[in-house]
């Protein structure tokens, strides 16, 4: 599967932009094009969107169940996305929420048997496109890529110096 122009960001650059632009684009491009990937193929395989498999995932993890928003907190959306989501699932009968002891107005969410049951199918065809997805490096590039991008992640991240624009914004107000 080729990167779609609309989800191809490296158009973006050009060869006198900074290398690390360039590098952020093609990171972003990558993402983009195995994150359409998967989202297609959970559509077309089991009628399913990202968001819905992340919220099961997120469950699965979690036995005891979560909040609604501990839920919302995970998966970086607003606790009205994770209502409607949950709403879905629920009609399907693949989560259930069961009030908090002490507060009525408090849900935990689980998956229920069939809930963990469908995740399960869906999670090893997960793991398998990803896997499928990244085999165009060895396992040996794949190594090298998940330390330089773990150097990315945690590496420290120097306060930005005040931009022209900054200083001449609060020096008129």
């Amino acid at each position: 599967m080729s990167a779609h122009p609309h989800t191809d960001m490296e158009v973006r650059a050009h060869a006198d932009h900074h290398a690390s632009l360039r590098l952020w684009l093609r990171l972003l491009s990558a993402t983009t094009r195995m994150e359409d990937t998967i989202r297609q193929r959970l559509r077309e395989q089991f009628g399913i969107t990202l968001p819905r498999f992340d919220l099961m995932a997120q469950l699965e993890r979690e036995p005891q169940g979560l909040s609604m928003s501990e839920l919302s907190r995970r998966m970086m959306v607003t606790g009205g996305n994770v209502t409607s989501i949950v709403d879905q699932l629920e009609k399907e009968q693949l989560v259930q929420r069961q009030a908090q002891p002490g507060d009525r107005r408090a849900y935990a969410v689980h998956l229920t048997p069939a809930g963990r049951d469908v995740f399960a199918a869906m999670a090893i065809a997960h793991e398998n496109w990803v896997v499928e997805l990244m085999s165009p490096l060895s396992a040996s590039e794949q190594e090298q890529l998940h330390q330089l991008l773990g150097t990315l992640k945690t590496g420290p991240i120097k306060p930005q110096a005040k931009s022209h624009h900054t200083v001449l914004t609060q020096e008129s107000t």
